[in-house]
């Protein structure tokens, strides 16, 4: 599974590391950056959660 943050979309609102901050941060930018270029089995239910609860749609997952 592969995390893939657009980053025109993203604007910071940081659900992703409230939902998972084993996988997301914010960047000095404070916009959201993965801390791994993948995930692990056990936390695909969080990657995904973390997805659908961005408010800009910025995140995608791909297996």
């Amino acid at each position: 599974m592969k995390i893939e943050i657009d980053l025109d979309k993203c604007q910071g609102y940081a659900q992703c590391v409230l939902e998972a901050p084993e996988i997301f941060e914010l960047n000095e930018s404070g916009l959201a950056q993965t801390l791994a270029a993948g995930v692990t089995s056990e936390n695909e239910k969080y990657a995904l959660a973390a997805a659908d609860l961005c408010p800009m749609q910025a995140i995608s997952i791909n297996n």
